[in-house]
């Protein structure tokens, strides 16, 4: 998703290619990663001359939005805290990253 954003519309080659220059992967995993996401409505496409054009069917910040509510689900039982403390115990935030959360949880604590 995050090349197809970038690129705005995109081949299954162009993503594939991309996707070797960081690391070993077979067409056909791109081809039916992308088919999947098109079928989640996360991509949409066109036929132009023997090929799918991809696009992103909706707005990044959105479909973000429905992927990490997705993951919640399936491993937090939809609860946010478990992920938020294991992201703290793996030093996975910085800190960076705790003075923003401070910042949103007191806009949040406000309203």
């Amino acid at each position: 998703m995050k090349i197809v954003w970038r690129m705005e519309t995109a081949t299954v080659r162009e993503v594939y290619e991309e996707l070797l220059t960081r690391r070993k992967i077979a067409y056909t995993t791109v081809m039916t990663v992308m088919k999947t996401l098109e079928q989640k409505g996360h991509l949409k496409s066109s036929h132009k001359d023997r090929a799918y054009i991809y696009a992103p069917a909706r707005p990044q910040e959105q479909v973000i939005r429905g992927m990490v509510g997705d993951f919640l689900d399936r491993v937090f039982n939809g609860a946010a805290r478990p992920l938020l403390v294991h992201l703290l115990q793996d030093h996975r935030l910085s800190e960076k990253d705790i003075q923003e959360i401070r910042v949103l949880l007191k806009k949040e604590t406000k309203r």
